[in-house]
């Protein structure tokens, strides 16, 4: 904005937006009581995402992860107490949804910071929104990698394969089927550091990579969705079961579909389980467009040696 210094020409009482006497002073203040709201898959490393900026600001912190998560948050409390932080600064409160909404509408509290489910994220914007107050989500994904032609399989699957199965990403492999039944056999093998299976022995064993799901729900969840995918007309080329010889945890086996299209539900749906889906496509163009046709926008990831292509 242009402000006219020529004083003889402005009307009767007007005062210009800054004439060199008077100052502006911006004063950054913390926000005050953060609640900060993680869920069960990686607590810790959500936790610090979470407290690190908050602390940082000067706020203090009040953290509630969700029953499932506890055993890993009862060495963060030790940590936490090993730093020295003053008592109150971070208070952790471990509970369910009825604290959750608690919490998250206490007057005492100025800012929410949430990481979960997007019904959950509605639910708490609502209630973020008749208080004014600010709110901070990370919601669901349905993360696709795309594996660019130019760059060998064997150079992309011993690592996209494990992390996909542990996050259920979508994998489009271009033209399709050379993709999946090597997809597939990754799965099997795990990792190329000498396990026999991706999902090991049980949750205890050393040599468990994949370990098991959180709860019965949640495996019956994945496998409602296994089922789904069969009935869509996906093809199940490994896995969809539950692994031999294993009868404690709630396992599920590590499981690939092909012949899969964008618009089943196990390509646009969070599945939150050891699901990988296999779509072709035909050029770079189609790829990008195949991963853009999602109502999630959390990540993403390209395999190219072409760094144009990425």
């Amino acid at each position: 904005m242009a402000i006219n210094q020529n004083r003889s020409a402005r009307p009767a009482g007007h005062r210009p937006l800054w004439d060199g006497e008077r100052k502006a002073r911006l004063v950054r203040e913390p926000v005050g009581v953060v609640a900060a709201i993680i869920p069960w898959n990686g607590p810790v490393g959500t936790a610090c995402l979470k407290l690190g900026p908050a602390l940082a600001a000067g706020c203090t912190v009040v953290l509630k992860p969700v029953p499932e998560g506890l055993t890993s948050m009862m060495l963060f409390v030790e940590a936490v107490e090993a730093a020295g932080f003053p008592e109150g600064v971070i208070s952790i409160v471990p509970s369910g949804r009825e604290i959750g909404e608690y919490v998250v509408t206490h007057p005492g509290v100025d800012k929410i910071a949430f990481t979960g489910s997007t019904a959950a994220g509605r639910r708490i914007m609502t209630l973020c929104g008749e208080r004014i107050r600010p709110v901070t989500l990370e919601l669901g994904g349905k993360s696709a990698a795309i594996i660019a032609d130019d760059i060998p399989l064997g150079d992309v699957l011993p690592s996209l394969v494990p992390a996909a199965l542990a996050t259920a990403a979508r994998c489009a492999p271009p033209h399709a089927d050379p993709g999946a039944p090597r997809a597939s056999g990754r799965a099997h093998r795990g990792p190329p550091s000498g396990h026999e299976r991706v999902e090991g022995r049980g949750p205890n064993d050393p040599e468990t990579v994949l370990g098991p799901l959180v709860a019965e729900r949640q495996r019956d969840r994945v496998e409602g969705y296994i089922k789904r995918g069969q009935e869509e007309g996906a093809r199940l080329v490994i896995g969809g079961g539950r692994p031999e010889g294993v009868d404690h945890g709630w396992f599920v086996e590590p499981t690939v579909f092909a012949d899969v299209t964008n618009d089943m539900r196990i390509a646009q749906e969070e599945i939150f389980g050891p699901v990988v889906v296999v779509i072709p496509y035909d050029d770079i163009d189609e790829a990008v467009d195949i991963a853009n046709d999602s109502q999630y926008g959390l990540s993403g990831a390209v395999y190219a040696r072409d760094p144009k292509v990425g």
